[in-house]
């Protein structure tokens, strides 16, 4: 059984940066694909980012290039998400999640991909 627990987020004014975890418990973290994704109030849950197993590639959403990135330390089973730049419009629930059937260099971009999910951390930012 795979856990997955985000720490990081917060209340921060626009501009400011944030910068998220998901550390994971059992399973082999560095044979995961790995994603983030966000819900907002009203919405439905989109993909933010996401990373193949050795870090090699990854996946943005057009609405966070270049603000947002993603890694991870596959020693620390731990995925991260540098947010830089934040808007309002980036206001969410954040959630991580891991496709424990990843092929090596592949990089999920659907929810339907991923098998576990964290609980979530709430973004907020004010403008």
């Amino acid at each position: 059984q795979v856990q997955l627990r985000e720490s990081g987020g917060g209340l921060v004014q626009a501009g400011a940066s944030l910068r998220l975890a998901c550390a994971a418990s059992g399973g082999t973290f560095n044979r995961f694909a790995m994603g983030w994704f966000r819900q907002a109030p009203g919405k439905e849950r989109e993909i933010v980012a996401a990373i193949n197993r050795n870090g090699v590639n990854t996946y943005y959403a057009d609405s966070v290039k270049g603000r947002f990135t993603i890694s991870r330390d596959n020693d620390k089973k731990t995925v991260y998400l540098q947010m830089n730049s934040l808007e309002s419009a980036d206001t969410a629930v954040y959630y991580c999640a891991a496709d424990v059937n990843a092929i090596l260099y592949t990089v999920p971009a659907t929810a339907n991909a991923y098998d576990y999910w964290g609980q979530g951390t709430q973004v907020t930012v004010s403008s």
